[in-house]
């Protein structure tokens, strides 16, 4: 179902910018009017590394009017093999200083870079005046500072985010038009979170550029009021198996993160549960826990309806490598009607909590 449209149009575009984007304004549905309605709005991005950069080049390319970009970090020569906006040269220069280059040589945008890091005392006013805000940041910690400023101020926050060979987009909104239920970070991801950063676990470079330009798409859609947003499904992609699909995602109907019961929960221990190790079979060597039933991530969401059935009722908890597949795979077995869970970290988390055990595997 569409929603109305974020944004009022601006009066007229100039003619070279009429022409710059003529291919979008033949655009059934977006036309014209959605084109000023882009160039009318006021879009934060929170990063401008692996999501960042093609969420950048993306929205600077469409015609968005004003961009604000909030990043503190330098470009770092181990950046280039994702973060597409920056250059070899610009290594040791400002991330936020690649994107007032691209966005000139691109368009008429106006980039606004902030070189500061949001925190819980600045992120609400920093982000005040943006219609809508991109995070394309990789620490758990800092999406829930941004999630909770978005839901301060009721703006939409297009999110993503990508570890190793999966990525996710959805949308999260505390304040959606009316008749449409608010969906917010806590109701996929329980506070205190882990996400590793893709420094631990490595991440796909082109998968970044796919999510990123996901995630732009989701704004120009809430900016014109065009399509169907991603809010209340969250869109699951695997690269390695070549797949994108979508889950719903249901919005909590509790006030209290504590008692929110639509959330995934993370445990430390399986205890007597059900455990599902969804890595790939090569990955079991690096260490698993005893008594797993094994169903490789692809296998394990394309037959979550089936697993469900074999494991009536029980509880199961859904181990990875770090977490990331792991939650996906517990979405979809969710949404088939199993009691799941994941294993906080993955098995790199439980080594961690468990570093005898990885003493015992090293000398046998």
């Amino acid at each position: 179902m569409s929603l109305p449209p974020l944004v009022d149009p601006v009066a007229a575009l100039g003619d070279t910018e009429n022409l710059r984007t003529a291919r979008h304004q033949r655009l059934v549905g977006l036309g014209p009017e959605g084109q000023r309605r882009i160039a009318a709005a006021r879009v934060a991005v929170i990063g401008a590394g692996g999501l960042g950069s093609p969420v950048v080049l993306a929205l600077v390319a469409a015609g968005v009017g004003d961009l604000v970009i909030f990043d503190d970090d330098e470009v770092d020569v181990s950046n280039l093999q994702r973060q597409i906006m920056h250059r070899r040269q610009d290594v040791g220069a400002p991330k936020v200083d690649s994107a007032v280059r691209v966005a000139s040589e691109l368009s008429m945008t106006r980039v606004h870079p902030r070189r500061v890091r949001l925190t819980p005392a600045n992120a609400a006013d920093l982000l005040t005046g943006a219609d809508l805000v991109l995070d394309g940041t990789d620490a758990f910690d800092s999406r829930e500072i941004v999630a909770a400023a978005c839901e301060k101020l009721g703006v939409p926050l297009v999110w993503g985010t990508v570890q190793e060979f999966a990525g996710q987009v959805t949308v999260f909104w505390s304040d959606p038009p009316a008749g449409t239920p608010a969906v917010c970070l806590h109701d996929l991801y329980p506070p205190g979170s882990e996400a590793p950063a893709c420094s631990a676990v490595g991440v796909l470079g082109p998968l970044c550029m796919q999510v990123g330009a996901l995630m732009a798409a989701e704004a120009i859609k809430l900016i014109t009021g065009i399509g169907r947003p991603l809010l209340g499904r969250i869109a699951l992609l695997d690269a390695l198996a070549g797949t994108q699909r979508d889950v719903p995602l249901r919005a909590s109907k509790a006030t209290d993160a504590a008692a929110r019961r639509d959330v995934i929960a993370e445990v430390d221990e399986p205890g007597d549960a059900v455990v599902l190790d969804v890595r790939e079979a090569d990955e079991l060597a690096r260490g698993a826990l005893p008594g797993i039933v094994h169903v490789p991530l692809k296998t394990a969401v394309a037959d979550a309806f089936d697993l469900a059935d074999e494991f009536d009722g029980r509880r199961v908890v859904v181990v990875c490598q770090v977490g990331a597949r792991a939650r996906v795979a517990a979405a979809a077995l969710r949404e088939a009607g199993a009691d799941v869970a994941v294993l906080r970290g993955g098995m790199d988390g439980w080594m961690r909590r468990h570093p005898q055990e990885q003493k015992q595997e090293q000398h046998a």
